[in-house]
């Protein structure tokens, strides 16, 4: 098992070692925070309904601003979520850009070192799935199943109300940690996602509307595939 120890200097003096030169044995919240990654291929082994609200109990103690909880999560699962799919798909499909994030995920120039950091996961990414960077039939296709869910079982459609403030989006990142958190901790990954925003208007009405701002989506399930080198890809397989 290894550990990763950075300075605040930059990412050059980020070094990776065995946990025995930080003279500390990891910790039962150490695993699962090391184990959990993004996972982009569920089986459909379902997840009952007691466990997502078990997960979404012990996620509500994330920390926020005055106790303000600035959260709301939608479940979807069955023919509910098959709907959402489907219409998302058609959307990508046949209009895609008519549709638009009400906010801005990446910066307008994005500078290094995150730039570099964005475009090697690019690279790796589709390049592990055989995807050339100027193929873009293929890439929207991969990016279609975003809107499948990965084909996981449960998704989670999470909702800020718009009139708050950055810190309030500080505090929804620690509840989305959680929830991802309390599911690796039951055997579950998952996958967050800010691609479901740009989709917004589809999303709202009618059974989504609260006022809110799509802020992504999260995907729970047993996965599919084993954990591979080149995408963040791992854990319980089908």
């Amino acid at each position: 098992m290894s550990v990763i120890r950075a300075t605040m200097c930059g990412p050059e003096e980020a070094v990776i070692g065995p946990s025995e030169e930080c003279g500390a044995a990891q910790s039962p919240i150490d695993e699962i925070m090391t184990r959990r990654i993004a996972c982009r291929d569920f089986c459909d082994a379902p997840v009952p309904r007691r466990t997502i609200e078990q997960i979404l109990h012990v996620a509500r103690f994330a920390p926020s601003g005055a106790n303000i909880q600035p959260w709301h999560v939608y479940v979807l699962s069955g023919a509910a979520k098959a709907n959402i799919s489907a219409a998302l798909l058609n959307a990508h499909e046949t209009c895609r850009d008519e549709h638009v994030s009400e906010y801005k995920y990446y910066a307008s120039e994005l500078p290094d070192p995150y730039l570099k950091r964005r475009q090697e996961f690019g690279r790796l990414f589709y390049g592990s799935l055989g995807i050339r960077q100027a193929d873009a039939e293929a890439r929207s296709r991969q990016t279609a199943k975003n809107y499948t869910f990965f084909g996981a079982p449960v998704g989670l459609i999470v909702t800020i109300d718009r009139r708050l403030e950055a810190g309030s989006w500080l505090d929804l990142g620690m509840f989305v940690q959680n929830v991802m958190l309390a599911a690796a901790g039951r055997g579950l990954q998952s996958c967050p996602q800010e691609t479901f925003s740009k989709y917004h208007r589809i999303l709202r009405p009618p059974a989504l509307d609260s006022g809110g701002a799509d802020s992504g989506v999260r995907h729970l399930g047993r996965e599919a595939r084993s954990r591979g080198a080149a995408i963040d890809a791992a854990g319980a397989c089908r």
